[in-house]
């Protein structure tokens, strides 16, 4: 049935993206104040501030020296991936993204949605960011902490949502080519006529490079070669209003990515088909359902740090997701916004590797993994406005499943079955909860308080899949529990005048359960559930707009421990966790339209491992980025990332070290009309 359900929503997904939208056409206000534009989703519920978010605008994140969104959000203090790499040079399976420092995974601890649908892959729980070029994004809001609303499952550490550029941010055309460092380059293309009453946009992504070396000079071998990297994408979006108060969404997004990372011969690759249909109301019964199916595999060749030759070589790592949800917010009175939903996440994925002979190649065993997700779950969350007070609360029921969990091994010469274990089938209901109040004391002034609790289950790549990053092994563990969290939070938001603007958040969260990378021997570690990581923290983000002149800063300091009593783990800070984070901005738009900016950004001392003995220092790089038009549709750009050449260490063991982005410079041009 899967396959029949996938192929189904494609062709509906893609019909409804190259229609000529035969539809009756929208009104263009819903009422005398209110201009409805193409392409967004449903008005924010006026309780959202409460949770306390940072919002990225279209024309910030156009200005990323990297030209990347995961570089993008590092404008978040407290955003964080696995490692300091990127997308150049990380696995892609290890690009899981976390916040408040709740211990590093290669799976995501935040919900990062698109349009309202989960992007992490359905076998790692990691985010394909190089399928999200930056000119389709027209905002992103990140939530740290917060809870669970639709889509709840997933929300330990907070919600990151992308929102396509809608028709009032899309130019009927626009480009740009880059060329960089290392021969790179990348190229963006965005069509986005009018269509009947709607509007299609077909963008297409191209990047590739001969890459930076990650390799020390000093620890350099024959088989060291820099970190090469190509990839594509290409998304079509069509949007249609729907008689006078309906619109309808669909996306298709097609994607491929390769990479070497260190060693000759050391290639990983990813691919992916996505889809997704939604339909919005904006009537009296306001209506969102969505449907979307996501399509992904994975390869990866692992190289001998003694003989250079593969001694792996995970072939095949095919998933699939599909999910759907339906919100309606009935007409309750004007002083409520009352929202019901119904959401579901379905995951499998299997995987097939080769273990190799390093000296002959030859094949010595197979192994095979599978498994199923399904996380189903029911929602109600209310909004009342009390005069200068907003409260809001929610409630969810999950009913999750972790079922056909299964690994085998054969011999690689005869074939015959070594081992096999099938894992006993798992399910349970989990509640979660969440609670804000909005006070607006005076015009400039509003106070907030929030507390809340969400889980994450184990991903399948968690449950069934070791891997190995030299010298260290790290083993699956398919008894691993779900992660829990309870949290609550105080704030305030200040604007003390037009341009100025100021936010302080203090937190308290506490993750039972919290899947860590365990040492248990010499180079061995085991996923395993600790009693809990607490991370307890201040948060600060701050803005102004000085005439010609702007600033932006964040600034997170997370104290997280771990909790562990009896054990070499207690006290200790979880990996990859450092406890300051900053970033600033600071801008000029100069006359004729040129702009000039540079970004600061600090990301102090963590530790690669659970008892801490590899210990990586904090480090400072600055970003530079200018823009100068030459007429009305036309532009050259120039960016460098890591200005000073700052060294940036993404993993170190011993005396093994990797290395992440050095100065890299940027030239190219933009065109849009």
């Amino acid at each position: 049935m899967a396959p029949t359900m996938v192929s189904s929503l494609f062709r509906v997904a893609l019909l409804a993206a190259c229609s000529a939208f035969v539809v009756t056409p929208a009104h263009a206000e819903d009422d005398a104040d209110t201009i409805v534009v193409l392409g967004r989703g449903l008005a924010l519920p006026p309780g959202t501030p409460a949770y306390g978010s940072v919002t990225i605008d279209r024309t910030r994140l156009g200005e990323d020296a990297s030209g990347t969104v995961e570089h993008a959000l590092g404008d978040v203090a407290g955003f964080q991936e696995f490692r300091r790499a990127d997308s150049r040079s990380a696995n892609p399976s290890s690009q899981g993204v976390t916040l408040r420092a709740l211990g590093g995974n290669a799976t995501s601890r935040a919900l990062v949605l698109l349009d309202g649908v989960p992007l992490a892959d359905p076998f790692f729980g990691s985010i394909p960011f190089n399928a999200l070029p930056l000119d389709t994004i027209g905002a992103v809001r990140t939530t740290r902490g917060g809870g669970a609303g639709a889509f709840g499952a997933g929300t330990v550490a907070g919600t990151i949502e992308l929102f396509s550029a809608d028709r009032a941010q899309l130019v009927p055309y626009s480009a740009s080519a880059f060329y960089g460092s290392n021969d790179a380059q990348q190229v963006n293309a965005t069509i986005s006529p009018d269509l009947g009453a709607g509007f299609v946009s077909l963008s297409g992504n191209f990047a590739r490079g001969d890459g930076f070396w990650t390799t020390p000079e000093g620890q350099r071998g024959p088989a060291d070669v820099p970190a090469r990297y190509k990839t594509w994408s290409v998304t079509l979006r069509g949007v249609a209003p729907v008689g006078d108060v309906g619109e309808i969404q669909a996306r298709v997004n097609l994607m491929k990515d390769e990479r070497t990372l260190r060693f000759r011969g050391a290639d990983s690759g990813q691919e992916g088909q996505d889809a997704s249909l939604r339909f919005l109301s904006r009537g009296t019964w306001q209506i969102e359902a969505l449907a979307y199916v996501q399509m992904r595999n994975f390869n990866n060749i692992v190289i001998s740090s003694t003989s250079f030759r593969p001694t792996l070589n995970q072939r095949n790592t095919p998933s699939t997701g599909l999910g759907g949800k339906l919100e309606v917010r009935p007409p309750v009175g004007g002083d409520h916004l009352l929202r019901i939903g119904l959401d579901s996440r379905f995951a499998t994925a299997d995987m097939y590797e080769e273990a190799l002979n390093a000296m002959s190649g030859a094949v010595t065993a197979r192994r095979e993994a599978s498994g199923r997700q399904v996380t189903t779950g029911a929602y109600i969350e209310d909004d009342w406005t009390l005069g200068n007070v907003v409260l809001t609360a929610g409630a969810r029921a999950d009913h999750w499943s972790i079922t056909r969990g299964h690994t085998s091994e054969r011999n690689g010469a005869t074939g015959a079955i070594t081992s096999a274990v099938a894992y006993a089938g798992r399910r349970a209901w989990e509640t979660s909860f969440r609670a804000g109040l909005l006070w607006h004391a005076a015009d400039a002034l509003a106070l907030r308080a929030a507390g809340y609790t969400s889980f994450r289950l184990p991903t399948i790549n968690e449950l069934y899949r070791g891997f190995q990053v030299f010298p260290v092994v790290t083993q699956a563990n398919a008894a691993l529990a779900p992660e829990r969290l309870k949290g609550g939070e105080v704030g305030l938001d200040l604007t003390p005048a037009p341009g100025l603007r100021f936010s302080a958040t203090a937190f308290y969260n506490h993750l039972d359960d919290a899947i860590a990378n365990v040492t248990i021997g010499t180079n061995l570690r085991q996923r395993r559930n600790v009693d809990a990581i607490v991370a307890k923290g201040v948060e600060l983000t701050g803005s102004a707009d000085l005439g010609p002149f702007d600033l932006s800063a964040s600034y997170a300091f997370s104290d997280s421990k771990v909790e562990a009593p009896g054990t070499a783990l207690y006290g200790m800070r979880p990996a990859q966790s450092p406890r300051h984070s900053a970033s600033g901005t600071i801008g000029w738009h100069a006359p004729g339209n040129v702009r000039l900016a540079a970004t600061l950004r600090y990301v102090g001392p963590q530790y690669e491992d659970d008892l801490q003995t590899d210990t990586m220092p904090g480090v400072a790089t600055v970003d530079a980025y200018a823009r100068v038009p030459l007429g009305r549709m036309l532009a050259v750009v120039g960016r460098i990332e890591n200005l000073f050449d700052a060294t940036v260490l993404t993993r170190k063991v011993g005396n093994s070290i990797d290395l992440g982005a050095p100065q890299t410079f940027w030239i190219g041009v933009q065109i849009g009309g």
